[in-house]
């Protein structure tokens, strides 16, 4: 699996991981820590960045059956995107070479429900303290659905992967170098979900096209085929982030 730098065989082999996991054959060998520790000290060849949330329950490399070196695992409460996460994929990208990105939330997730009760409840923003800022990053995700009448689980179950969409999305068009990597480099980011109760992920979002060049490829990452999709995109996160960053500002000045 070293040095592995197409997108849709890196997919392909964490789709056969998490398959081996839900069904207990995984090929995790712990007693080839110590050689595999060794043989990555001086250097790294992930074939796959996955942004995941920080959930104790969703570790990443065992839900995968992958072992060290294998994944370029960034974990944040929510699976949000900010700039430090951007940074963080640009970072594999460029510097390892990795062409596949995958955003998985997953059910049940804490950030989620606490955006649904703090928006649901019109909770005021100085009480939520820190968490303030992983709400305000849900928010967009939460908003849309609200009017939809749906009972608590099912709000949380559609946000979850609203969510999902929305960070993949903020990773595509939100940075020049991942847009480039994207448009001309075959560089795919998918969303995805896993699922407490069975092991399982499902990829949802962003999913490659039987073909393999950089038209679908392309096509995939930009499901809307609107245009201007991208930059409305791109503009929907800078705003965002400026509303984050007023909003921070106003507090402190309280």
């Amino acid at each position: 699996m070293r040095g592995m730098k197409n997108a849709q065989n890196a997919l392909a082999a964490l789709q056969a991981g998490n398959d081996r996991f839900v069904d207990g054959t995984s090929n995790y060998d712990p007693s080839l820590n110590a050689v595999e520790r060794s043989r990555l000290v001086e250097r790294q060849e992930p074939f796959a960045v996955v942004l995941g949330c920080s959930d104790s329950r969703v570790p990443v490399e065992m839900i995968f059956d992958q072992g060290f070196g294998d994944l370029f695992v960034i974990r944040v409460a929510g699976n949000v995107v900010a700039p430090s996460q951007i940074a963080s994929v640009e970072f594999a990208a460029e510097q390892f070479g990795v062409r596949l990105v995958v955003v998985m939330g997953h059910t049940n997730c804490g950030a989620v429900s606490a955006t649904v009760d703090a928006l649901s409840a019109n909770t005021k923003s100085e009480s939520l303290g820190n968490l303030k800022s992983i709400v305000d990053r849900i928010r967009p995700a939460v908003e849309g659905l609200l009017d939809l009448n749906l009972d608590k689980d099912q709000l949380i179950k559609q946000a979850v992967r609203s969510n999902a969409r929305i960070s993949a999305n903020s990773l595509r068009h939100g940075s020049q170098s991942l847009e480039g990597l994207v448009e001309h480099d075959n560089l795919l980011i998918i969303g995805a979900e896993y699922c407490l109760e069975s092991g399982k992920v499902e990829f949802f979002d962003g999913m490659p096209a039987s073909r393999t060049d950089n038209a679908s490829v392309l096509a995939t990452n930009d499901q809307s085929a609107v245009p201007g999709y991208g930059l409305l995109v791109k503009l929907g996160g800078k705003i965002r982030d400026l509303w984050v960053a007023f909003t921070r500002m106003l507090n402190i000045r309280k």
